[in-house]
């Protein structure tokens, strides 16, 4: 069945960066429309950003200028890099692809932002 695997999560001081992976199967991302959100404990999972197959993004106000999301069709994976991290940005990461009738999501990776 598709999968999306995230990777890159981790513990960072603030001010520094990250850049999350996402790598899809079963699944030939270059058609979809892709985003990735994040849940905070005690939050409503919220959107970050999205890509569209065209390579057209949008991001959420809390991220613009630090973020940037992309995607390399030919390996089949999306990214997020994450700079200027603050720790209001610490939640678990998960990337998913819109789909009509069944989005599919992946499993997240923890990303804590902390001195």
């Amino acid at each position: 069945q598709v999968q999306l695997v995230e990777s890159g999560g981790g513990l960072v001081q603030p001010g520094g960066s990250l850049r999350l992976s996402c790598a899809a199967s079963k699944i030939i991302i270059s058609i979809y429309v892709m985003g990735w959100y994040r849940q905070a404990p005690g939050k409503q999972r919220e959107l970050v950003a999205t890509i569209s197959s065209g390579g057209y993004t949008n991001y959420a106000d809390s991220v613009k200028g630090r973020f940037t999301i992309s995607r390399d069709n030919a390996k089949n994976t999306m990214y997020l890099q994450m700079n200027s991290l603050k720790p209001e940005d610490t939640a678990v990461y998960y990337c998913k692809i819109f789909r009509s009738g069944a989005d599919y999501w992946g499993q997240g990776t923890q990303v804590t932002v902390s001195s």
